[in-house]
């Protein structure tokens, strides 16, 4: 009988680890046939839960959750207790991280700091595994490996090593029965989501379907061919940025559960000293992550899900590397240029646009009554709009959106939660090099020159939307929008230029060609004037036109086209600026529709301004 037993569990040991892909109905059938393994699991999950809830719902009933200090002891309890249960829990808790529409503040902040570390397994049990995976001796592979790791994390552990041809590598192997355990652990996690689902109405989000989507993604991170495959993609989205590093992949030496990649000698950003040492400036190295950041997430829509400190190191030719490919994601086009677009409104404070972009961004249906929303929008944006983007204290207003999430029926999409999870930790890193680092100041030039540049049809909509209020062009926000795109070094100056004049000669263009016609008008105006002034000057005294000295008119604001003057000096600000890049141009605007247009009404405008002179000046009117 015991015999029979010990073959069932084998059988589950073996069904389990074959799973290449997460599969609820199939983990289900797993562990319905023989439960001895999941009740024995149980018994160790379960008790300290449950003990962790009956301890929270005493303090509930008697109101000591009320009190922050004990809130924040409870929160640290349980992100302590999920660390004990093992690594499908840890991923749990980090997965509610970044979730505020599911839990509340304290117990978020608490959990953001859960760290997916755990410690190491047996060497001996590691080069096995690595025999097994690659089925080669150990001694075939490497000239040396060290058997103690040199880090471990709740997935794996990495041992440094020597290839027989004396390259120096990193071997990332996983932990010995991972994924059976993993398996057991999430069919537990998503049967409590069933039951807290069912029976807990409070809870509004779907439970089942994060458990889901975590399980989806930890079978991801566990599959490292996958995580191979990743970090080769990034790789080549990459290649043409020369700050930029990835390891090499030895794809012969890699397998589910071995990864074998170039050993790369750096230093962590957060370790100041060491990073000037090498003669790099970690500011200069916090610029380069927040920009490659965005670049994943607004161009190529394929992001870095995991920048912490130890997964960004600081390279002596002064390039920052990226590490550990298993946490990935993909943010759809329209995903991209919703997120852009929600920028602009926010920009521009108009909350009743924004709450619809979150409907066409899948964070609220749209049954949802949005009407209650928008005030809390505006009490959460307004003083930090006041104060600039550049100024925002990002996590500031993250905080408190996640009481905004939380109070109304959020649904955070998954690609949203891994964003936040992504800013939040780069920032994190980079308050630890300079406490003033604001991400979003250092965001919104890149999302500025986006807005400039991108041909999107979405997006070329949402500049338009940004630089006219109602249907007044707003020049100081070009000149923001200019100013800010010019901080990037590697801007396009002549498509800039391009974008500009799209704008200018597009259907909405027309108040901005308005106000260019009455500019331009009142500049010839003005230069006409001039030349009346030097003729009646040298005129004989009888014949002197009547010209009132101390009028205005010369020196008036109007005789100047201060946005066109304003739009030049921005320009010739940014590197790389040539009065060719408008020379070259010059045929376009000739044959553009809209500019001889544009020359009928100034020829228009500056013939009646002569005419009314004329008509004054034949009845003897001052001027």
């Amino acid at each position: 009988l015991k015999y029979k037993v010990m073959k069932e569990d084998f059988k589950d040991f073996i069904e389990a680890s074959g799973l290449l892909e997460y599969d609820p109905d199939t983990i289900s059938k797993i562990y319905r046939k023989n439960p001895k393994r999941l009740f024995k699991r149980l018994w160790q999950t379960l008790i300290p839960i449950f003990a962790y809830i009956v301890s929270v719902g005493f303090d509930k009933i008697t109101g000591k959750l009320k009190n922050e200090s004990q809130a924040r002891y409870r929160a640290k309890q349980l992100t302590a207790l999920l660390v004990e249960l093992g690594p499908a829990f840890v991923k749990a808790g980090q997965a509610l991280s970044t979730r505020p529409d599911i839990i509340p503040v304290v117990l978020l902040e608490e959990l953001s700091q859960l760290q997916d570390q755990l410690p190491g397994f047996s060497g001996d049990k590691a080069m096995e595994l690595i025999e097994k995976d690659l089925d080669k001796n150990i001694n075939d592979i490497f000239l040396k490996i060290d058997k103690d790791p040199i880090s471990a994390a709740s997935l794996g552990q990495v041992h440094k090593a020597i290839l027989k041809d004396g390259e120096v590598v990193a071997v990332k192997v996983q932990r010995p029965g991972l994924r059976e355990q993993i398996t057991l652990d999430l069919y537990i996690v998503r049967n409590i989501a069933i039951w807290l689902k069912n029976n807990i109405g409070l809870i509004r989000s779907d439970l089942v379907a994060l458990i889901d989507e975590l399980g989806k993604r930890v079978f991801e991170e566990m599959d490292y061919i996958n995580e191979a495959e990743n970090a080769e993609k990034f790789r080549n989205m990459h290649q043409k940025n020369i700050k930029i590093a990835v390891p090499k992949i030895y794809n012969e030496l890699t397998s589910r559960r071995v990864l074998t990649m170039e050993w790369i000698e750096g230093t962590k950003l957060t370790n100041l000293d060491d990073v000037k040492k090498l003669g790099i400036d970690p500011d200069e190295m916090i610029d380069i992550g927040v920009q490659c950041s965005l670049e994943q997430l607004l161009e190529h829509g394929f992001f870095h899900a995991d920048p912490h400190p130890g997964n960004l190191l600081a390279l002596e030719d002064g390039r920052l590397c990226y590490l550990d490919f298993g946490m990935m994601s993909e943010v759809s086009r329209d995903s991209r240029s919703g997120l852009i677009q929600a920028v602009v409104h926010l920009v521009n404070k108009n909350f009743d646009k924004l709450s619809h972009d979150f409907v066409k961004l899948g964070f609220l249906s749209s049954e949802v009554n949005l009407e209650p929303i928008v005030p809390a929008f505006q009490d959460v944006f307004v003083n930090a709009i006041e104060l600039g983007v550049s100024k925002m204290d990002f996590k500031s207003v993250t905080d408190d959106m996640s009481g905004v999430m939380y109070k109304f029926p959020f649904k955070l999409p998954p690609y949203y939660a891994l964003i936040i999870r992504s800013l939040i930790t780069l920032e994190g890193i980079a308050l630890s090099v300079d406490p003033n680092f604001k991400i979003l100041g250092a965001a919104y030039p890149y999302f500025a020159r986006r807005l400039m540049e991108d041909p999107d049809p979405q997006l070329r909509e949402s500049l338009k939307e940004m630089l006219f209020d109602n249907k007044e062009f707003k020049w100081d926000r070009l000149e923001d929008l200019l100013s800010n795109a010019a901080k990037q070094t590697d801007l396009d100056l002549e498509k800039l230029l391009d974008e500009v004049i799209n704008l200018l000669f597009s259907q909405k263009g027309g108040f901005l060609r308005d106000e260019l016609v009455n500019g331009l008008t009142n500049q010839i105006d003005k230069i006409n004037w001039k030349v009346i002034k030097n003729i009646n000057y040298y005129l004989p005294k009888s014949l002197k036109i009547n010209i009132i000295q101390n009028q205005n008119t010369v020196n008036d604001v109007i005789f100047s086209i201060e946005p066109f003057t304003k739009f030049l000096n921005v320009l010739q600000k940014v590197p790389g600026y040539s009065i060719d890049i408008f020379l070259k141009r010059i045929p376009r605007l000739i044959n553009e529709p809209y500019a001889k247009e544009m020359s009928f009404k100034i020829a228009q405008k500056v013939t009646e301004k002569s005419v009314v002179r004329l008509v004054k000046l034949a009845a003897g009117t001052s001027i």
